[in-house]
């Protein structure tokens, strides 16, 4: 059976910025390192951009299951070969340091993401299609985000990355975001939200603890607004990701969102404030409006089909990254699941192939 792996990742890289034209080179993130580093830990060191410090982790061969080489994709073919030993015909593709915003910066902005996009365009030919991608819409400049979007469709992309809380300052409903839905519905490409934050916000070692579902609950934040305010309606042939934030909130959100109608409330309807509800509840939500949504291996993934069915749940690895999201062995977890029922074999199927290959379009 094809596998297509719904979420990997990849770190930039110093070539990652050498897109950027003559005239951005003062923009140009830059390395940086701490002054007084812990002898007691691992070495550490950052991306400088406009003065302000953003990650840039140094990964374990070990942790991460990867080369260097695959993981910032300095030989394609080093990853071609892994994802070959891992059964896997095709990697979508996310940022790393994009996850954040990087900047308050908007030529700043636009001059780093148009430069991470030519370089994992180029990166991605390479592949024989194998590698696929998502877009970082260039949000401060809308003309700019159409423009990117069709330069992205013909050299690879399946998808746009989009932020589930404010970006530019604006939430995931604002009509400011039409042009970009649009543009995408027409060029058959999928807006995915990935864990991460729109918000400038830089958090420290130290306060990153306190800083709870700061990166996660976005994603859930984008599903309700979506279908809240009628975004599906508006744009239905537009598909719509929702990646890395596991599946078990849905069964809440839905349950919210039914609670709404029947107690809508004053203001609560829809954007603009009163009115009635600006949806409808069916038995196949996903389904009906075109959304996905990536599982965990280990969640109970039987009551949330149940909820929802298998026909729009999906499964990544987190490729490149090590953290609770890490599924490098999905393939022999899901087939366990499947053998104790938990999901059907049909499931099986349509989990590691055909939903990822109907979000993406390939």
């Amino acid at each position: 059976m094809p596998v297509i792996d719904a979420d990997t990742h990849v770190d930039e890289t110093e070539d990652t910025w050498e897109y950027m034209a003559p005239s951005e080179l003062n923009l140009k993130p830059m390395v940086g390192f701490p002054a007084n580093p812990d002898p007691k830990l691992p070495p550490t060191r950052y991306w400088m951009i406009d003065g302000e410090r953003q990650p840039r982790l140094r990964r374990s061969d070990e942790k991460t299951h990867t080369k260097v080489e695959a993981r910032e994709l300095l030989d394609v073919k080093v990853r071609l070969a892994d994802m070959d030993s891992l059964g896997v015909q095709t990697h979508v593709i996310y940022p790393t340091m994009f996850l954040i915003q990087p900047t308050l910066n908007p030529e700043t902005d636009t001059a780093i993401k148009r430069s991470y996009n030519r370089w994992l365009g180029d990166r991605c030919v390479q592949s024989g299609g194998r590698l696929r991608w998502n877009i970082l819409p260039l949000l401060f400049d809308m003309e700019a985000t159409v423009e990117e979007l069709r330069w992205g469709k013909e050299h690879g992309a399946v998808g746009v990355l989009k932020k589930g809380d404010k970006e530019t300052g604006k939430y995931v409903a604002d009509p400011y975001f039409y042009p970009l839905w649009k543009e995408a519905e027409n060029l058959d490409l999928a807006i995915c939200f990935h864990t991460g934050s729109g918000i400038f916000d830089r958090v420290s070692a130290k306060e990153a603890p306190y800083a709870v579902g700061r990166l996660q609950y976005p994603v859930l934040i984008a599903f309700q607004s979506l279908l809240q305010n009628g975004i599906s309606r508006k744009f239905p042939r537009l598909r719509f990701g929702f990646i890395e934030a596991g599946a078990s909130w849905l069964p809440y959100v839905l349950y919210n969102l039914e609670r709404r109608i029947h107690r809508p409330g004053e203001g609560q309807g829809q954007a603009g404030g009163g009115g009635e509800p600006n949806y409808d509840l069916t038995k196949n939500m996903l389904v009906d409006n075109n959304m996905f949504v990536t599982c965990q291996v280990d969640e109970d993934l039987a009551y949330v089909t149940k909820m929802v069915g298998e026909d729009s749940i999906l499964v990544g690895s987190d490729y490149t990254h090590a953290d609770q999201s890490q599924e490098r062995d999905f393939q022999q977890h899901l087939g366990d699941r499947a053998a104790e029922g938990a999901i059907t074999k049909v499931g099986l199927e349509r989990i590691m192939y055909d939903n990822p290959k109907r979000l993406y379009g390939l």
